[in-house]
């Protein structure tokens, strides 16, 4: 009989200890959570409310599809969609592979000289856009319509290295060694060893640096606004900045809202494509 009392006691217990836990974990939840709902979750639902809207600082007025008609038939925003799209495609692959090449070198040399090499390209990512853009301002190619949009995406290239190439060294230096020594003395190449043992299980690391190296090209914005401004005739408009223009300098926030829907809906198919591929090479 005691055995029966004592049990109902210890579960009533270890509820209310869980409950008491639970509390606990929601309160240290709470400033993220709200600061996510506020600054995230909030204006993305304004974002798609203002898209369907004629929102400027003088008048509101709802107006339907209206803005997602004008932006199929705005030739700027057409230049500045294809712009991004080519940037997007230019310097992501490059950006992956130069990451992965320098990467594998880096990770095979002494740990002192690891580091060193790591922090110098690394070093682009924390000195920021402006200070780049101080030191490229003067370049003549800037000004030709013919060659400005491939300096912005040399620009971008330096700036996007840093990270993915110190991600590749820590996935390529926690591969499983037992298996390459394995493939090793079975005569395997190191393109063999690489494509069949490496590149499975630096996968994870891939996608990641896939999928953040698209978004920030798509969201490529400082560059532009500090170089080029979008010209010189529309050569270097990118989605980003095409949004800041009608947003912030024109005032149209319905318009610009809309922009921003269609960006977000491009950069989610170029992610789930992305995840899809993935997950094809890994099955």
């Amino acid at each position: 009989m005691q055995k029966t009392a004592v049990q109902p006691r210890q579960s009533v217990a270890m509820m209310q200890s869980r409950r008491r836990e639970n509390i606990a974990g929601y309160l240290f939840m709470a400033p993220s959570l709200l600061f996510f709902l506020g600054f995230v979750v909030f204006p993305m639902v304004m974002c798609l409310v203002y898209s369907f809207t004629d929102y400027t600082m003088t008048s509101f007025s709802f107006s339907g599809f209206a803005n997602y008609q004008r932006m199929f038939q705005d030739a700027i925003f057409g230049k500045a969609l294809w712009n991004t799209i080519i940037l997007v495609l230019i310097s992501v692959p490059v950006t992956c592979f130069f990451s992965l090449w320098a990467a594998s070198i880096i990770s095979k040399l002494h740990d002192r000289t690891t580091s060193f090499f790591r922090c110098v390209f690394y070093l682009p990512v924390v000195t920021g856009s402006v200070a780049v853009t101080v030191i490229s301002r003067n370049m003549n190619w800037l000004g030709d319509a013919s060659t400005a949009l491939g300096c912005i995406i040399t620009i971008l290239l330096t700036t996007s290295v840093g990270q993915p190439i110190v991600l590749y060294v820590s996935a390529l230096n926690n591969v499983d060694q037992s298996l390459v020594e394995a493939a090793s003395v079975d005569g395997a190449t190191n393109l063999q060893t690489f494509w069949r043992i490496k590149w499975p299980q630096i996968m994870p690391t891939t996608l990641y640096i896939l999928v953040i190296t698209t978004i920030n090209s798509f969201q490529c914005f400082a560059l532009i606004q500090l170089l080029t401004s979008g010209g010189p005739n529309h050569a270097t408009e990118t989605i980003m900045y095409y949004i800041y223009y009608n947003a912030f300098k024109l005032q149209s926030y319905g318009y610009g809202s809309a922009m921003g829907i269609i960006l977000a809906l491009i950069i989610a198919a170029f992610s789930a494509l992305q995840f899809k591929v993935a997950q094809t090479d890994n099955g």
